[in-house]
């Protein structure tokens, strides 16, 4: 264990062997940390913080600070934060442990979170996800596989993000953003991230139905509920199901409207 003489880590915080601590960190008492981990210099990991093996944290990151709600009590004790496996969390990057009785909030493996990135109380973040520069989220925002949110993109609480999503720089939302489509401006949906969508190996088959599905669901002249009874009488692969199924599930905040942006050719 390689801890920086100035680095204070409370009794109680339970750190691997091999682990990592740079100058004036503080780790607190109800920390655990994985092999592999690194920690930057001046990063705060308070109340239930625990880091997946691998992940590294930068210069300045707070990590378990209390959410940002005026109705939350900070003399509770049992919510966090749950980082996985190999995440990368760049500087001054600051994630609010969870509101909800026995929860956390959730980064799981393989992600990318760039400098001065915030995600607030009750997040969740799946695998795979890139977070550029400065992207800041509120309470409840669901970020699904494989997402790419650009940097200076906003989020309003308890949205989703849907898997493969990719969101264009400077954009804002307060509704669900689709299953592999672009998002930008205020709630636009552009049309499907087709690059992404290769980069990923999805067949040229699933990418077919995905046009087909995103066209049924934008460019019919059908409203939502309507679309979502034509789509039922169909038979779709796994990707264009899933697409159909976020869509029926955002009954809370609904979807992006369409730009009206035409579609390109390999979209």
């Amino acid at each position: 264990m390689n801890i920086h003489p100035t680095a204070i880590v409370a009794e109680g915080a339970q750190l691997a062997a091999d682990v990592q601590v740079g100058p004036f960190s503080i780790i607190g008492p109800d920390v655990e940390i994985g092999s592999g981990c690194t920690i930057g210099a001046h990063v705060i990991l308070e109340h239930r913080v625990v880091l997946g093996e691998g992940t590294k944290v930068g210069h300045g990151t707070v990590l378990g600070a209390n959410p940002q709600d005026l109705g939350f009590d900070t003399k509770r004790t049992d919510t966090g934060v749950r980082v996985g496996k190999n995440n990368t969390i760049r500087e001054h990057v600051t994630i609010n442990r969870a509101t909800r009785e026995n929860a956390d909030t959730v980064v799981g493996n393989d992600n990318f979170l760039m400098t001065g990135c915030h995600l607030a109380h009750d997040c969740v973040i799946g695998r795979g996800v890139i977070l550029a520069n400065t992207v800041l989220m509120a309470g409840h925002v669901k970020v699904d596989d494989g997402a790419f949110l650009g940097g200076g993109s906003v989020f309003h609480q308890f949205i989703r993000v849907g898997r493969l999503a990719m969101v264009r720089g400077g954009s804002r939302f307060s509704k669900d953003i689709p299953p592999y489509c672009v998002g930008a401006g205020t709630n636009l949906a552009m049309g499907l991230n087709s690059i992404g969508l290769r980069r990923s190996g999805l067949s040229a088959e699933a990418r077919l139905q995905l046009k087909r599905a995103f066209r049924l669901l934008y460019l019919s002249n059908l409203n939502v509920s309507q679309a979502l009874e034509a789509a039922a009488k169909e038979a779709w692969g796994p990707e264009a199901t899933l697409f159909f199924e976020f869509v029926r599930g955002a009954k809370k905040k609904g979807i992006c409207d369409y730009s009206g942006k035409e579609l390109g050719a390999d979209e």
